[in-house]
């Protein structure tokens, strides 16, 4: 009786070891920083909880999230958004099976890509009603408020639906319509406000560089995103710079590509 407890002892602990290791295979993002209400589908997230892959994420009204993926990826989640994290798999000695696959369901999001993107940018994708974005080691937003807005900080990306695939520079802004209508360039005065206001909450997010939280800088906080306070300012500045700068359109730089 004695050693069939202990074989029961073991097993359970067996189990639970399994369980752990499951877990950490499937986790793919940290929360570095959030405020107000985020939930992981029915469940409150709180700072540090690991978020796993399969995990929907939404914000409620004036909160953020700031999740940093296993590759270094950032991901700046605004206010009422949606977020889903299709298939996220990274391994430092195994670059061929990586994936990055996303879904921006609502709402507005900024990301700086990590070591999936650098390494085999054909497994990256950010969905979103309208078109399937690629990188090209990229920090770059979008906002959806129909319809879809891009913004590209540096690097370049894609849009590609029904209608082709269009490229944005840094410093461009693009237009989706819909998942039939090619992306198209546009002025940063053609902007509507909603997503003006999203890309400077997320451009002015200081604290964060990519690999973490900058020195300095206080976890559990919103300052998230960026460099030090002062040069996260910089961006946001920059960003409604851009609104009023750019209105000629000169700084939008798009390539079309057949379907």
């Amino acid at each position: 009786m004695k050693k069939q407890g202990i074989l029961r002892t073991l097993g359970w602990a067996l189990l639970g070891a399994a369980a752990a290791f499951a877990g950490a295979v499937h986790a793919a993002a940290e929360v570095q920083s959030l405020r107000g209400n985020v939930q992981a589908g029915t469940r409150q997230v709180y700072l540090n909880d690991r978020i796993t892959t399969g995990a929907s994420i939404t914000t409620g009204p004036g909160a953020q999230a700031v999740l940093r993926f296993d590759d270094g990826q950032v991901v700046v989640l605004n206010e009422n958004t949606t977020f889903r994290i299709i298939d996220f798999r990274f391994r430092q000695d195994e670059p061929r099976n990586d994936r990055a696959i996303f879904d921006l369901l609502r709402g507005a999001l900024r990301m700086i890509s990590g070591a999936v993107a650098s390494r085999n940018q054909q497994s990256f994708q950010l969905r979103i009603p309208q078109a399937t974005i690629g990188i090209r080691g990229t920090d770059f937003m979008v906002a959806i408020v129909n319809p879809a807005f891009i913004s590209v900080g540096t690097g370049a990306v894609g849009a590609t639906n029904s209608g082709g695939t269009a490229v944005f520079g840094a410093g461009s802004f693009g237009s989706i319509a819909s998942s039939g209508a090619l992306a198209l360039g546009v002025p940063a005065s053609a902007l509507p406000p909603a997503a003006s206001a999203a890309f400077s909450s997320m451009g002015a997010v200081p604290g964060v560089v990519a690999g973490g939280m900058a020195p300095g800088a206080a976890p559990g906080s919103a300052n998230v995103l960026g460099m030090t306070p002062a040069a996260a300012a910089g961006v946001g500045a920059a960003v409604a710079a851009g609104v009023a700068a750019a209105s000629s359109g000169d700084n939008a730089t798009t390539t079309h590509h057949a379907p």
